[in-house]
């Protein structure tokens, strides 16, 4: 006797929906968002239990918790709704669509061992993220009194002095504050930095993978976690489209009667990458490629990069190109769990 459980989380309450195997809607009702609470109403649904949830702020606390309590248990990304809306309607929604198997994504939900890294990287990666906005308030300083201030030499604690005599008083004491502000935050990040690599290395692979082109201990510390294992991906395809590297192609109207039935419009279709991905990887790959562009030398990977720009490919097409290789070699390197061989790198791209 299978019973498809929705659940539809808040603060402060969840909407409990089961569902039969027939469709049929049992019942619904409201509990507190507290853990023994949850247990008890998961356990008071009789027969096999099939759990979904959103994906949100508790989702992961919740998928962890429920474990031993339901047979099945599945996160997934629901885009908005339209027409009529409320938390029942919600809770049976999911519950129908785990029923018939029409859940558009399912979130991967990384095991525990991967939790602390996850976390020391969503807090750098919003140390970071806090640090570029100071640095563009200091710089809207000067640029809102008609004051060039190129490059980072406006940051340094040495000419600091010199940049602030440029302003009016008016202007003085706030920009000092943002001053402070960002000294903060730069100590702040480097602790963040030396926790995030730290608890990287506890991951054998974490070594391995920073041999790879472009690829530092933060870009590595921050592709564990939401990775976790490459043997989610069967190829590098699979891969590219979950990093947002993938290219797809769009296009309307494809079809046009004629007097020997229907043929294919001479339509122009647009081409671009995927829009449903992980930013935080498409990030680090992207970031990659940049660092080899950048670096230069005598790697292979920068090699097919000068080589393509040669030929009359755009450099931001280049660079995309280059961010796929860098993807295929890291999924190989870490499925075979082998440092980076530059020979090899013909057969990753």
């Amino acid at each position: 006797m299978d019973r498809f459980i929705g659940l539809d989380v808040h603060m402060t309450s969840c909407t409990v929906a089961v569902v039969s195997a027939s469709g049929k809607r049992l019942r619904d009702f409201p509990v507190e968002t507290h853990g023994e609470t949850l247990i008890d109403a998961v356990k008071g649904v009789a027969g096999k239990r099939h759990l979904v949830l959103e994906e949100g702020t508790q989702s992961a606390w919740l998928y962890d918790l429920l474990r031993p309590h339901v047979d099945e248990r599945v996160v997934t990304s629901v885009r908005g709704s339209r027409g009529p809306k409320s938390d029942a309607k919600d809770a049976y929604g999911l519950a129908e669509k785990l029923r018939i198997g029409g859940l558009d994504r399912i979130v991967y939900k990384a095991p525990s061992e991967f939790r602390s890294l996850r976390q020391l990287a969503v807090v750098h990666r919003a140390l970071t993220g806090d640090l570029v906005r100071v640095r563009l308030r200091i710089k809207s300083q000067y640029r809102s009194r008609g004051i060039p201030s190129p490059g980072k030499d406006v940051y340094g604690k040495r000419h600091r002095e010199e940049w602030l005599a440029k302003l009016p008083p008016s202007h003085c004491r706030s920009t000092k504050r943002l001053y402070t502000h960002l000294d903060f935050l730069i100590e702040l990040k480097a602790e963040a930095e030396k926790d995030l690599i730290q608890e990287a290395h506890r991951q054998p692979v974490a070594r391995l993978l920073e041999t790879a082109p472009g690829m530092g201990p933060i870009r590595v510390a921050r592709l564990l976690p939401i990775v976790v294992t490459p043997h989610r991906f069967r190829t590098k395809r699979q891969f590219w489209s979950y990093c947002g590297l993938s290219v797809v192609t769009r296009s309307s109207s494809d079809w046009v009667s004629s007097g020997r039935g229907w043929v294919r419009a001479p339509v122009q279709q647009s081409r671009g990458l995927t829009r449903e991905h992980n930013r935080v990887l498409k990030d680090v790959f992207k970031g990659a490629a940049t660092t080899v562009v950048i670096g230069g030398g005598d790697d292979p990977m920068y090699q097919a990069y000068r080589e393509l720009t040669s030929n009359g490919t755009k450099p931001n097409l280049a660079k995309v190109t280059l961010a796929r290789r860098i993807a295929a070699t890291v999924l190989r390197m870490w499925k075979d769990e082998e440092v980076y061989q530059p020979k090899r790198v013909h057969s990753a791209g």
